[in-house]
């Protein structure tokens, strides 16, 4: 299974851009999905987490602005992105951590889309 994200871009300060990342195959198991970014010179960090159970977490830093959802019928995880900052600027990963042949779950991740915030 790979996954595939789309839907970065440049926009201005304020605006908003959602973001997909679609599985190619199907999970046996998904114990939780998650958005990551990572900015130049920096390390990646967690954005935000969707469990199997429904429970959602968010950096501090985007609660409020980000909404993480899925949806199981099309294979794919968004991340709607509300009032954007220049501090949001990172390329944005998608991760699965789950398992396609019921075995233990392992890492997954998408190739990331980058996302520019500047006026």
């Amino acid at each position: 299974v790979q996954l595939q994200a789309s839907g970065g871009g440049l926009v201005q300060p304020g605006g908003s851009l959602r973001l997909s990342c679609v599985a190619s195959g199907t999970f046996f198991r998904v114990d939780h999905v998650d958005w990551y970014r990572q900015a130049p010179g920096k390390q990646r960090d967690l954005v935000a987490s969707l469990t199997s159970g429904g429970s959602i977490n968010y950096a501090d830093s985007v609660r409020g602005r980000f909404t993480i959802s899925r949806d199981n019928s099309k294979n794919t995880v968004y991340l709607q992105m509300n009032s954007l900052e220049p501090e949001d600027t990172a390329v944005y990963y998608c991760h699965v951590y789950g398992t396609i042949y019921g075995t233990a779950s392992i890492n997954y991740w998408g190739q990331g889309t980058q996302v520019t915030v500047s006026s």
